[in-house]
């Protein structure tokens, strides 16, 4: 392959900084946005584009990361607003079969009385954002091999995040851009003391539940509410009882007023992984065989999970979190094998690919700097498919309790025994405290019968694959070589989380200090597990090393073609999603799914208290809300246009997971609703943009009000935050 320079790469992506957006379109950088700033004036937005770029001031600074969702702050007092299904594990964490917060809600109307969120929960809250892609790519010769440019950027990263992390309580990251053609060091203060402070029952939190999920229309109040906590001295501290809650630099007005049709609105957040970039052979594995498998497993994992554990069992409500993500999913991924069938992405991609090679051959100068970029690109994609059935497969066996932990522990000891700079990134320092959090808050969601269960089940389907994609030491452990006998199996499963220790949390914490000899004469069965396939695990995972080394070669080249070929075509140029901050833009505007339908952006409380059907796990509503619905007591709240409160809101917002939590502003940057969900026919979006289909759901902030008002008596919370009226 020919390598381009760096300079010559960063030279095209920057081409695409200056394009506008079409229908909405982008997942921007902030610092993309003075370049949009007439096009972000002409549909509405009232305060300077370049105010929105710079993350230290308003509104910027108030937008906040969990770590896989974003939130807000909305008070002086650390307050923060997030979606109720973003705080769902710290509402099962304290939650029991006895003090059912999951089912009940939760307020504190006092400080003193805020519960500690999950452990490992953090608040990141962005400060800087630091272009260092001459710093990771300068000096990398053309020849290193995959395993040796792996190897390089990784240690490159790592030295540059630890000079980062020298100022203490900060996380910093390296994230790579338009596949690892840029590299941006972000710096982020990570609170660890979160607490939360308010949820609503799953009634109201999870109306519509998993049938409702991705539907429009919607009737969720999907929102709660953390505060974060420091020391004394203002930095970040573990709990504790002397902790004073975080001042923010600035936090987000709460709009009573909100938003009608057509009106402009914006979300900041942190939205996960998009795929807009993606080859034609990549869509082709994802949604004819990777989509249609997940599916399926994540569904068997739903149905094992509730044949071992009754609805309302304490086993249940530790996994109540695991099938609400499995479920998420499960129907993600459908959507977008219906909307993949039903559409020509494919034939558009493979289009797309035939005419840049064709545009890269028409010019010498391209056919130079691009030439082999598809032919490498495609190569690497395809060695990475082979054996896809064992690996997605065990991958599952893994997403269980017992097995993981003991290999991370064991991981641990062997990395324990180099220089930390050397160590796999996970097992440094800088990871222990989230390691310790890891470990302890397996005791709230773990099951010994439900773990021992989903083994069992996907071991059948491991034990039918062929024998060459079976790992010898799997077989040995579970008695597999002579095939699968479920008595046989389930009767090993059951002596080994009878016999294991790493169900205690004393203990698991104890194995995080011993030696990897220790590990080996140990007669804990999972331990041992671990051990016999360490060697196995390391050799793989060398040879993926390897994979990603070339990828970050050849995706880099591919991307850099892509960008200069749809700048010539005037499309708009954004980078994949990678839960870094962005800012995106639209509308409310409803939509029509399917030929004689066409959805309203907005829904009502006579809307949602039509679906309520008394003791539906789904569908039930507190009495207390249906009452004031039915004396349509609206109180502030209610719109005269609407003849109601409005309850949710569509939008043109382009939003992937990640952004869940993330506010919904209007033109002045006041929050007017929570992102928390995607229509159906838009769930593809992460692959393929369409203009007509692509909806954001935002639960509304006068509905939030309207509850925390009438419903949960959440007064002191409106009193603490600026509400405009």
């Amino acid at each position: 392959m020919k390598k381009m320079t760096l300079a010559s790469a960063l030279a095209v992506a920057s081409l695409g900084f200056g394009a506008q957006s079409y229908a909405n379109e982008g997942m921007w950088q902030p610092h993309q946005l003075p370049q949009l700033k007439k096009e972000l004036k002409r549909t509405g937005l009232k305060i300077p584009a370049k105010k929105i770029s710079n993350l230290t001031s308003f509104p910027m600074n108030a937008i906040i990361s969990l770590g896989g969702c974003t939130a807000s702050f909305v008070s002086p007092e650390g307050l923060a607003v997030t979606n109720h299904h973003c705080a769902y594990g710290s509402i099962q964490y304290n939650s029991t079969a006895e003090k059912n917060l999951l089912a009940d809600g939760f307020l504190a109307k006092t400080k003193d009385a805020e519960l500690q969120a999950a452990p490992g929960s953090r608040i990141y809250i962005t400060e800087s954002l630091d272009n260092v892609t001459d710093q990771i790519l300068g000096g990398l010769s053309a020849e290193l091999n995959g395993k040796e440019r792996y190897q390089a950027i990784e240690d490159k990263e790592k030295a540059m995040v630890a000079e980062c992390e020298q100022d203490d309580g900060y996380r910093c990251e390296i994230y790579s851009f338009h596949g690892g053609l840029e590299y941006y060091l972000i710096k982020q203060l990570a609170v660890r003391d979160v607490r939360l402070v308010y949820a609503p029952p799953a009634s109201i939190g999870k109306y519509g539940g998993d049938t409702d999920n991705w539907m429009w229309p919607r009737h969720t109040g999907d929102w709660a509410f953390y505060r974060a906590y420091v020391g004394k001295d203002g930095k970040p501290a573990d709990f504790s009882k002397d902790n004073v809650p975080y001042k923010p630099k600035s936090h987000l007005k709460v709009s009573a007023k909100g938003v009608k049709d057509g009106d402009f609105i914006m979300a900041a957040g942190y939205p996960g992984r998009t795929n807009r970039y993606r080859t034609s052979a990549e869509v082709l594995n994802n949604f004819t065989w990777a989509y249609p498998t997940a599916k399926g497993y994540r569904e068997e994992y739903i149905d094992t999970i509730k044949s071992v554990a009754p609805d309302g069992s304490d086993a249940r409500i530790k996994y109540e979190s695991t099938i609400a993500g499995l479920a998420n999913y499960a129907k993600n991924y459908g959507s977008m094998i219906k909307s993949y069938n039903k559409g020509d992405m494919l034939q558009r991609k493979q289009a797309l690919e035939a005419n840049l090679q064709k545009w890269i051959d028409s010019d010498a100068s391209r056919k130079d700097k691009y030439g082999a970029a598809i032919a490498d690109l495609d190569r690497l994609i395809k060695e990475g498919q082979e054996g896809k059935e064992h690996d997605l497969l065990f991958a599952y066996i893994k997403r269980t309790n017992m097995i993981p932990t003991a290999q991370r522990l064991l991981r641990l000891a062997h990395e324990k025994q180099k220089a930390d700079a050397k160590r796999e990134p996970g097992y440094q320092e800088r990871d222990m405290t989230r390691f310790t959090q890891r470990m302890e808050r397996i005791d709230r969601r773990y099951d010994a019968k439900v773990d021992a269960a989903v083994i069992l089940h996907f071991l059948e389907k491991y034990a039918a694959l062929p024998a060459d994609q079976r790992i010898p030491q799997v077989n040995k452990a579970f008695g597999l070589s002579d095939g699968f006998n479920a008595e046989s199996v389930a009767a090993i499963l059951q002596e080994m989380h009878s016999k294991t220790g790493l169900g205690d949390k004393k203990t698991r914490l104890e194995w995080m200090n011993k030696t990897v000899a220790d590990f080996e004469k140990s007669d804990d069965p999972f331990i041992k597990l671990a051990v016999s396939l360490y060697d196995y695990e390391m050799a793989e995972e060398a040879k993926e090393k390897a994979r990603i080394g070339e990828l970050q070669q050849a995706r880099p080249a591919y991307m850099a073609a892509i960008i200069a070929y749809n700048e010539s075509l005037n499309k708009p140029i954004y980078a994949d999603a990678n839960s870094s901050l962005r800012v995106t833009y639209g509308k409310v505007k409803g939509y029509s799914p399917q030929d004689g339908l066409i959805a309203k952006p907005f829904t009502t409380l006579e809307g949602l208290a039509a679906k309520y059907i008394k003791g539906d796990a789904e569908f039930d509503s507190p009495q207390k809300q249906l009452d004031a619905i039915a004396n349509k007591d609206y109180g502030r709240y209610g719109q005269k246009w609407l003849g109601s409160v409005p309850v949710n809101f569509l939008g043109t917002l382009d939003i992937t997971g990640g952004n869940s939590g993330s506010p919904t502003l209007n033109g002045k940057a006041e929050l007017v609703g929570l992102l928390f969900d995607g229509v159906y026919e838009s769930i593809i979006g992460d692959w393929d943009y369409d203009q007509k289909l692509n909806r954001s759901i935002s639960v509304d902030s006068r509905y939030m009000l309207w509850v925390m008002e009438k419903v949960d008596g959440a007064t002191n919370l409106i009193e603490e935050m600026d509400v405009v009226r």
